[in-house]
């Protein structure tokens, strides 16, 4: 039957059941997948290290093993940095908690002057917030150990699909007729290239940011510059959301150590530099020529990715992404959401230049 006989209703109910049930799937999978998702893009990044270490004689498991240790490894120093000033963050803890209250009773006397709210009733709003967010304590607890199960499954699934690799490769090239394997081919090179080099290029520009990030903040006398500059580095990966969070985090800091405001607007201008610096020098050079994705869909899909799978859904999202174009690059017939994901703006829409046809048609005849 030809797909284009079919009506468009039907097409489009059958397309809208099958993301419903792809949705649902993926939700009710999320503790699996989402480890496995990590692993495999942790594993298209250290595949060239695992290339480097592998040798005719040497049973596979050996340089397998030696890639995920030099993977963890590294990534448990960024760990340890991050701890380290978490660590002497905790120990001021009780002073900023009294800083706090002080400020919370001004904002207490000031909401009350200028709204006529008295502290009876903010506080009894306040208790009820809390009240009502007690019942996701059971939650939270889950999402702990949910989050502890998906560090400790990471390393396992990366190993799995290291040894594996020839095995899942030759899975793909089989599913597919003789006659594709070209464009199979053209697909995982240009994903496994695209993987890399975004994940790669994400990283140079982590650091990059970061110590930009922590250098303004020790400029301006700013506690904790390096967690604060380090976090802002990996909330940045976040599009527009993780910007506004990383200067927020400061910010608060510093109206909690520091009188005045003039700190606080000083890390506001430099974030704002830093963040003008990012979008127009770092991140078109290390990264955005690597996925070209448009700013419209990069936002969409990190909302879809924190309503679908949380935290982890948002840093996921743009990767699929990548990969989906590079998908609809190849088919023909999902050519037109290949570029409506790209960044690449025509300057007149295609439905002009019809138009122009058809003008045209009718004068000559």
């Amino acid at each position: 039957m030809n797909p284009k006989a079919i009506p468009f209703y039907l097409k489009a109910t059958i397309i809208l059941f099958g993301l419903i049930l792809l949705v649902y799937i993926l939700n009710a999978l999320s503790g699996i997948l989402i480890p496995l998702a990590f692993a495999a893009l942790l594993a298209i990044l250290l595949n060239p290290l695992y290339n480097f270490l592998c040798r005719p004689k040497i049973p596979r498991a050996l340089p397998v093993l030696a890639t995920v240790l030099i993977g963890m490894v590294c990534i448990a120093g960024l760990f340890y940095l991050i701890g380290s000033q978490v660590a002497q963050f905790s120990d001021s803890v009780p002073v900023l908690k009294v800083k706090l209250k002080t400020l919370l009773d001004s904002g207490e006397t000031w909401i009350n002057l200028k709204f006529g709210i008295t502290a009876e009733k903010q506080v009894a709003f306040i208790k009820s917030a809390i009240d009502s967010g007690q019942s996701g304590v059971g939650s939270t607890i889950g999402t702990f150990f949910g989050t502890l199960s998906t560090i400790l499954l990471i390393p396992t699934y990366t190993f799995m699909l290291l040894f594996y690799k020839t095995l899942i490769l030759n899975f793909i090239y089989e599913v597919f007729a003789e006659e594709h394997s070209k464009k199979v081919a053209e697909v995982l090179t240009e994903t496994k290239r695209a993987i890399q080099s975004y994940m790669l290029g994400l990283m140079i520009e982590m650091v990059i940011i970061a110590v930009l990030n922590s250098a303004a903040l020790l400029i301006l006398g700013v506690k904790y510059a390096i967690l604060l500059g380090v976090l802002g580095a990996i909330l940045n990966m976040l599009p527009i959301i993780g910007g506004i969070i990383a200067i927020l985090l400061p910010v608060l800091i510093a109206t909690l150590t520091k009188d005045g405001f003039s700190t606080q607007l000083g890390v506001i201008i430099a974030y704002l530099v830093i963040q003008f610096i990012d979008n127009n020098i770092i991140f078109p050079r290390f990264v955005s020529v690597k996925v070209q994705i448009n700013a419209l869909i990069s936002l969409v899909a990190v909302f879809l990715g924190d309503a679908l799978w949380g935290i982890p859904g948002m840093f996921l999202s743009l990767p699929f992404i990548a990969v989906v174009k590079i998908v609809c690059d190849r088919i023909d017939e999902l050519k037109p959401w290949g570029k409506l994901l790209g960044d690449t703006v025509p300057t007149k829409h295609i439905g002009e230049l019809w138009n122009k046809r058809r003008k045209r048609a009718v004068m000559e005849r």
